[in-house]
């Protein structure tokens, strides 16, 4: 029967691992891919059987790839700390291990649950990511800071999965400030890695394009204040991501201060 490996990436995850753990411990063997988290992730994944490997972040393409490395198995299922595997999902995972044909990568159907409804729209269902689950030697990652770039090292076309896993993205809204916050940095230097200018005019059409685009041509206004909310969130991600490019460029600095005496 073929093995599987499952890998969770982390960084201070202590309020979303035992979840994410729990439901894949059917898998062979459970990594926790850590980068010198500060919390309790470490203790809540050991304590839960989980194999602990740290990880310094050099940007998640890197970061993915030693993850695959650091697995055991013929079979990697990658899932995040904000994902839960569903029984359904795990059945047909189980089932494409055992007789796989000549499929080697597979693409996973997500749910996005957010202000406490599923995401139908807003480009949040099915949500394919990246393929999930892949046997090992078919899918490598470019060294992107984000938004990873993959290649399949297959000759055989990915295929796709039809059980859903669950993807809790954000804990509350002060997690979306967050997140924009965090992606925008790593966003600007992925660009300005890759050449590209930006203007703050230019910062404002990106963001408005990102936010007509989930709200109205993904079609978010029918998710009610949750598509609202993550149609902004994505404006702001997306204007401060070239604003900090704009930023970077600039090396923008306050005028100079002399010393100031009585005297003077």
């Amino acid at each position: 029967m073929s093995e599987i490996s499952v890998y969770i990436l982390a960084y201070n995850e202590a309020w979303k691992i035992r979840d994410a753990i729990n439901s894949v411990l059917w898998a062979d063997e459970i990594v926790v891919v850590d980068s010198h988290s500060t919390d309790d992730t470490v203790l809540i994944a050991e304590s839960m059987g989980a194999r602990v490997v740290q990880v310094e972040f050099k940007g998640f393409g890197d970061l993915r790839n030693r993850a695959i490395a650091t697995c055991s198995y013929e079979w990697v299922f990658s899932l995040d700390s904000d994902e839960r595997c569903t029984p359904e999902a795990r059945d047909e995972i189980l089932q494409k291990i055992a007789d796989p044909g000549k499929v080697e990568a597979w693409y996973v159907p997500r749910r996005n649950y957010f202000m406490g409804r599923w995401m139908k729209h807003s480009g949040f269902y099915p949500d394919y990511r990246q393929p999930q689950l892949f046997k090992k030697g078919a899918l490598s990652f470019e060294a992107d800071m984000v938004h990873e770039a993959y290649t399949v090292h297959s000759s055989e076309a990915p295929g796709y999965l039809k059980s859903d896993i669950w993807q809790i993205p954000f804990k509350d809204l002060e997690e979306v400030l967050h997140k924009a916050n965090k992606y925008s940095s790593l966003g600007a230097q992925k660009l300005k890695n890759n050449g590209k200018k930006a203007s703050m005019s230019k910062a404002f059409g990106h963001g408005l394009w990102s936010f007509c685009r989930l709200y109205f041509l993904k079609l978010g206004i029918l998710d009610g204040w949750p598509g609202f909310v993550i149609a902004f969130g994505n404006f702001e991600g997306t204007f401060f991501r070239y604003a900090k490019l704009c930023e970077l460029d600039a090396s923008w600095a306050p005028p100079p201060s002399s010393a100031l005496t009585r005297d003077s």
